[in-house]
């Protein structure tokens, strides 16, 4: 059964690019208080030579998830002036949250397409550099789950469920992930050098496209800018395929990840991106099957256990 409580108070949680402190400090606490609970207990590595990171190793890992904590949003530049962190949709009228010194802040985004710039209207000055995220509004039908942060919200949901029976693996919540990556070649140096990883998954979310649609299944990436090593995703492949688990294969010529990071570093580690497909990307309107999330969360418990 989905957790629709616990995605839920994940997505109200602000924790864009460069600010995941919020983020960083609820898991920490969500992992005090629930691996007493979990099948096996993880070493918890964290501290200011992983800066907002987390890492849970369990037993003798082999294999690595990584789940990015941060998401898209803006920047309050020169007179309400926006920035964006990461590329999320620009609409005039989407409701914009965030606190700054005076106090807390909301108002619609604002195109100024005459003078090709972006901002929030918002009754006094805002303080320069104060991160601004989508104002959440959560939605949960019989068959989809709808609200900003899906990305990467589930894929760190998807994480804890793991966390629950993991024996030996290790679980990277990483930062910085939606706007050019930063802690992925730090942590994957750390996880070479203690355990040896060789391979990773991403558990990230990815989009509904025309060969990728919602309700058929989490998806298997085999490229998007990147390009993982055919022999790991065949294997990935074959092992979802003898146990039965319902997956869509993507291929896309644009996009990223931490695999990108990690493909990127000078060390012999495999990676994959596994994730659920969602509709409305980067936008507060996110949406994602619920079938496909099921399926994801089942992916992974096989595949920790058999690669």
């Amino acid at each position: 059964m989905i957790d629709t409580d616990l995605i839920k108070t994940l997505c109200s949680i602000p924790s864009v690019s460069g600010n995941e402190e919020n983020m960083h400090r609820f898991l920490l606490n969500h992992i005090e208080k629930h691996a007493g609970s979990w099948k096996h207990q993880p070493e918890v590595i964290h501290g200011p030579d992983f800066q907002h990171c987390i890492v849970l190793s369990f037993g003798a890992p082999r294999t690595a998830v990584f789940a990015h904590i941060d998401s898209i949003g803006f920047h309050v530049r020169y007179s309400n002036q926006l920035v964006r962190i990461g590329g999320p949709k620009l609409v005039s009228g989407y409701m914009l949250a965030g606190h700054d010194s005076q106090g807390p802040i909301e108002g619609p985004l604002h195109i100024d397409e005459a003078e090709e710039t972006i901002s929030i209207q918002f009754g006094r000055t805002i303080d320069r550099g104060t991160p601004l995220h989508f104002k959440m509004n959560f939605r949960e039908t019989a068959e989809h789950i709808q609200s900003c942060y899906l990305d990467n919200r589930l894929g760190v949901y998807n994480a804890l469920k793991l966390a629950e029976t993991l024996e030996n693996g290790v679980i990277v919540f990483s930062c910085w992930e939606e706007h050019g990556g930063g802690s992925v070649p730090y942590i994957t140096k750390y996880l070479w050098e203690r355990f040896r990883i060789r391979q990773c998954l991403i558990s990230d979310i990815t989009w509904v496209t025309e060969g990728v649609p919602a309700g058929e299944g989490v998806a298997v990436s085999l490229r998007d800018s990147g390009i993982p090593r055919r022999s790991y995703t065949d294997r990935i492949i074959k092992s979802l395929q003898e146990a039965g688990v319902r997956f869509q294969l993507e291929v896309e010529g644009s996009g990223g990840s931490d695999g990108n990071e990690i493909q990127k570093q000078p060390y012999p580690i495999d990676w994959c991106f596994i994730g659920a497909p969602e509709d409305y990307v980067h936008s507060p309107d996110e949406r994602v099957h619920k079938r496909d999330l099921s399926d994801m969360l089942h992916a992974y418990r096989i595949l920790m256990n058999v690669l």
